[in-house]
This record gives structure tokens, sequence and C-alpha cells, in this order.
């Protein structure tokens, strides 16, 4: 995909892995992370019990965006983007049969 592209994607499985960094895969095979720790620092009060590692962990795949048990939410082509421009979105291996 050409970077001036504007990707429409679902964001199909999500997890939240140490120091405040989403991994997820799209509906378009492609598979990626973002560190989000400046995010969770100087959010707003929605954002604070994602500061709590436990808490940023339990992430997880709402109607393609992820989400956390208090409903923050981030979009999906956003996040697909961040992961984009910073060089961490990899088209997804595909398993020999």
């Amino acid at each position: 995909m050409d970077e001036s592209e504007f990707p429409w994607v679902d964001v199909l499985k999500v997890r939240g892995l140490p120091n405040h960094v989403i991994w997820a895969r799209f509906s378009d095979g492609c598979e990626g992370t973002l560190d989000l720790s400046d995010y969770v620092q100087s959010g707003g009060p929605m954002v604070a019990p994602l500061k709590d590692q436990a808490f940023f962990e339990r992430v997880f795949v709402e109607e393609g965006v992820p989400v956390w048990p208090n409903h923050v939410d981030m979009d999906s082509t956003n996040l697909y983007i961040q992961m984009r421009s910073a060089g961490t979105l990899k088209d997804r291996p595909v398993a020999a049969e």
C-alpha cells in the first residue's frame, strides 16, 4: 500500500504488551506494534487507568477497534497509519501448507 493511501481496516486481534506497547492484526493481514507510553502518560482522566500495566493489557477488540474495559478506544485506521509511519507495520507472513 502506498504511504499516501488511506486504509479502511478493522482490528481483528489485539494484545497489550509490556511498557504500554499495543500489538494489532488488521483485516488486510498486516500486523504491528505501537508504543503508546507517551499517549498513556499525557492522557486525561479517561486514559489514566491505562497507566496500570495490568489494566492496559486487558485491551480487547469490539466492533473492529481496540477497547479497554473503561471504554477508551482507538480508531483502527489511525492506529494502522501510526504503525505504518513508525515503520512497525508488517505484512503478516503466510504459513506454508
